[in-house]
């Protein structure tokens, strides 16, 4: 099974504290398996197939989605944002929803509610990642949640993004936002789990 690297270092830690203790005291060390267990779970990273059609976006996430509503920011103007919450059970790796280059970034520190409410979106700490597209500009949300303790986003300004590929995750609970340009429409209902890089969230019209 392969796992995100940014799981390497607590793995790593986990490890060490296992074979120390095993010298010191084995039922400790056969304690620590449990959350050394979580943790190698937590920081899965499944391949996924994207699907063949080009015009359809998949989803940034895994998870439920939790909104469809207009929203509006001055990168994209006034697009349709699609919210997924992941729940710390959930891959939290997350993924481009189509081919583009990254043009904005804007980190926002901010609170930590929880990441399904609405007013997460707009007050807990979140990183924005734009994309320019052939539809037009887009952009993913990476919300952090009462859990998260670390966004992290491995695109600077300029790279280019497949669609599927991995740009960066949140460690625990959290939220991606996904905002659907208007040549695009969301292809997902309110409580639909989608698992990211593989499941449509969007068609391009027409």
């Amino acid at each position: 099974m392969r796992l995100a690297r940014d799981g390497f270092p607590s793995i790593g830690g986990l490890l060490f504290m296992i074979v120390g203790a095993w010298f010191f005291s084995r039922p400790v060390a056969l304690f620590l398996l449990l959350p050394l267990a979580f943790v190698v779970w937590f920081f899965r990273d499944p391949e996924r197939v994207a699907p063949a059609d080009p015009s359809v976006w998949v989803s940034p996430a895994d998870g439920k989605v939790v909104e469809i509503e207009r929203t509006y920011h001055p990168f994209v103007g006034e697009v349709t944002k699609v919210g997924v919450f992941m729940s710390p059970l959930d891959v939290h790796v997350n993924r481009a929803p189509t081919v583009g280059t990254v043009a904005h970034l804007e980190y926002v520190p901010g609170k930590k509610w929880l990441a399904f409410a609405p007013k997460a979106s707009e007050e807990n700490e979140r990183l924005y990642l734009g994309l320019e597209t052939e539809q037009g500009r887009t952009m993913m949300v990476q919300i952090a949640g009462l859990l998260a303790r670390r966004i992290v986003c491995r695109a600077p300004k300029g790279t280019p993004l497949a669609r599927g590929q991995r740009y960066g995750m949140i460690k625990l609970g959290s939220k991606v936002d996904l905002y659907l340009p208007n040549s695009v429409s969301p292809a997902v209902t309110l409580g639909q789990k989608v698992r990211a890089g593989e499941t449509p969230i969007g068609v391009v019209n027409g």
